[in-house]
């Protein structure tokens, strides 16, 4: 079983927010594969899907972004899921908007739900799929950038990135993070 893990922050004031990607990802994906409807578990709206016959959770943590790995560590206790086939989908404000980064394992590089499901689950061994949100305007505080809400032209650009990011976990489900990475970074 493998497990997606969309983050953002749950809630209305939330919503449409750069921070939210993960979640904009995940309901494409969930779209795509016909799912129905998330469940309230594991601190989060999961969903078990199928795709490339792969028994496959989609999850959205529903805790703030930065205890992310809360509601990651229940899921993977539950199934019983190694770290090495969790794919974790969050923003990226170092990346230009609309640039995607696939990676097998690595640092948190700055991303705070990522760093709490490192530090929950103990490993940087865990695939992460990096939607770029960028860049911080000049005099603009980071956190104030992330938490803003997209213009017209960014949602655009936005709506495209997360088809190609939908792409990118279908490719990383069926073939892998080599595979992946050659064809979407």
């Amino acid at each position: 079983m493998k497990l997606i893990v969309g983050l953002g922050n749950p809630g209305k004031k939330y919503e449409q927010t750069r921070h939210n990607a993960g979640f904009e990802v995940i309901a494409e994906v969930a779209r795509r594969w016909q799912v129905d409807s998330f469940r309230d578990k594991y601190h989060g709206l999961a969903a078990e899907a199928h795709f490339a016959s792969e028994k496959t959770l989609l999850l959205c943590p529903q805790t703030l972004m930065n205890l992310s790995g809360v509601s990651v560590r229940a899921a993977v206790d539950f199934y019983k899921i190694p770290a090495t086939e969790v794919l974790v989908v969050c923003d990226d404000f170092h990346l230009p908007l609309g640039k995607l980064r696939v990676r097998p394992e690595g640092s948190a590089g700055g991303q705070n739900g990522l760093a709490n499901i490192i530090q929950q689950l103990g490993t940087q061994a865990v695939a992460r799929l990096r939607v770029g949100i960028g860049p911080v305007p000049e005099r603009w505080n980071a956190a104030d950038f992330v938490l803003g809400k997209w213009n017209r032209a960014e949602q655009e650009e936005l709506d495209k990135v997360v088809v190609q990011a939908a792409k990118a976990i279908e490719c990383w489900v069926a073939e892998g993070a080599g595979p992946a990475m050659n064809q979407f970074n």
